[in-house]
């Protein structure tokens, strides 16, 4: 039987399933252990320096007790002390991004994604290189200036050198004032020399969702294609980091499995990078089931309510509390409201889920992946952001001037990073009221903007801030960065 070592390479090593079922029979044993909570929830909380912010985070046993816990008065201090964490490192800045599908040819056999190969009635496409500058102009025509682009598993239609040809010509299209300037990637596992393929076409993260860490579960849910091999897809982010890339993002879709047993793999995955790479998540991102062509979330028995939902990001962002936390269109304006409180640092906005879905005047249904349940266009979500106290940021300025890896995890454990986060945040949002916001979001922006220069702290930075600012308003130049 494999024994658990968190620096191993080995999935069943370092995701070990005897520890997780002792991590759970512990959970479960301590869950009204008050002392122990609160020693748990001490630990987490962050510390200042003199500097900034220090977190210590926890073990994926402290966070699994946590999860377990349901005395209320402990859930609501675990909800308390996820926000002083969030504003600790990220502050009131929330990053803004799209999705973009490049094409829903699928070999796998998932039970849960319509793309399965055995969906016949699903219509396919794949975008030509044309397509995909046309919808990266409707996406800069709305203010994106990041993507996580995704595609199918299918060697044949959707191979390496597409998706490189489809970097490229995202990164070649400048359309008026816009650009897009961060790709992240969001594709099927692959090899090292593919990894540095993608490294060197300039992508961003790249994130891999591991569906569920619960091996027996994994298998039966990706009965065949090559996304049927565990081992491979969960020892994926090593083989990325092999390849240069240093940000990384993990994902469970909660709802496939039992959510306690894939809160501890998620935990232990983050842990297994740091302590093998030295450098944990870049993101983890959060998404439930959803309702899809071809799939009825219903049928699995594992969906988790709003409540335990909103326990599960608090307890990530206590756990591992200087990685981004990403929530999408998935769920609701009600739900996203509540979690950005708890932890969530990233939104996206105006998405749709289908491929060439942006150039389509109506909403396409028929090529979704999944139902999206937040519909409103990019320039509502900016604004209702902005009026509920937090700054949506278009900012990519961390990638571009190198500070990703361990080098962005030390500016931000250092909390050196709000210096550079909260004026770059304040640079690209006044881009976008310029350049796209409607008046009333014009209105309550430049209002924001005007308040939260006055908190930067540096008086130097400031001044440079606002007058970066000023030349934004009175003339075309853009893409300022600290």
């Amino acid at each position: 039987m494999a024994k658990y070592d968190p620096k191993s390479l080995k999935a069943e090593e370092f995701i070990n399933d005897g520890e997780i079922q002792e991590t759970l029979a512990y959970a479960e044993q301590n869950k009204n252990n008050v002392e122990l909570i609160d020693q748990i929830l001490e630990k987490a909380r962050p510390q200042k320096t003199e500097t900034g912010y220090v977190c210590a985070g926890l073990t994926h046993r402290e966070a699994s007790v946590l999860l377990a816990c349901e005395i209320p008065e402990k859930i609501e201090k675990m909800y308390e002390i996820a926000e002083e964490i969030k504003l600790a490192f990220y502050g009131n800045r929330i990053v803004i991004f799209a999705p973009l599908y490049l094409s829903n040819y699928c070999v796998n056999g998932c039970v849960y994604c319509p793309y399965h190969m055995k969906n016949k009635h699903i219509p396919r496409k794949k975008l030509t290189q044309e397509e995909v500058k046309a919808e990266v102009i409707a996406l800069q025509d709305m203010g994106h200036k990041r993507l996580a682009i995704e595609a199918g598993e299918d060697p044949k239609n959707n191979p390496i050198e597409y998706i490189l040809d489809c970097i490229k010509t995202i990164y070649s299209v400048h359309h008026k004032n816009g650009d897009i300037r961060r790709v992240n990637v969001n594709i099927a596992a692959t090899t090292v020399e593919n990894y540095r393929k993608l490294k060197e076409a300039g992508i961003g993260t790249y994130i891999l969702f591991q569906e569920t860490y619960h091996k027996q579960s994994y298998l039966e849910l990706h009965p065949t294609g090559p996304k049927h091999d565990y081992d491979y897809h969960t020892e994926a982010m090593d083989r990325a980091m092999e390849g240069g890339i240093d940000d990384v993002g993990l994902g469970v879709l909660f709802g496939l499995e039992m959510y306690k047993y894939e809160f501890a793999g998620l935990i232990m995955h983050a842990e297994h990078l740091e302590a093998v790479h030295g450098v944990g998540p870049h993101t983890i991102s959060v998404p439930r089931l959803k309702r899809a062509d071809d799939i009825d979330p219903d049928e699995f028995d594992n969906g988790i309510d709003d409540e335990i939902f909103a326990k599960i990001t608090a307890c990530i962002r206590l756990a591992v509390p200087y990685t981004g936390m990403i929530i999408s269109t998935r769920e609701s304006e009600e739900v996203r409201s509540k979690l950005l409180r708890l932890g969530i640092s990233q939104v996206s906005g105006g998405s749709r889920t289908s491929v060439g879905g942006y150039t389509e005047a109506e909403r396409p249904h028929d090529t979704e992946q999944f139902d999206v349940s937040d519909q409103r266009t990019l320039d509502e979500v900016v604004c209702w952001l902005m009026e509920n106290g937090h700054i949506p940021s278009f900012c990519t300025a961390c990638y571009r001037e190198g500070r990703t890896g361990d080098r962005f995890m030390s500016l931000c454990k250092s909390g050196q990073i709000l210096n550079c986060c909260h004026p770059n945040a304040l640079m690209t949002l006044s881009e976008y009221l310029e350049d796209y916001a409607s008046d009333k979001t014009k209105e309550v922006g430049y209002k924001m903007v005007e308040e939260e220069l006055k908190r930067i702290p540096k008086e130097k930075v400031r001044e440079i801030a606002e007058q970066n600012i000023q030349d934004i308003k009175n003339s075309n130049r853009r893409d300022f960065r600290f």
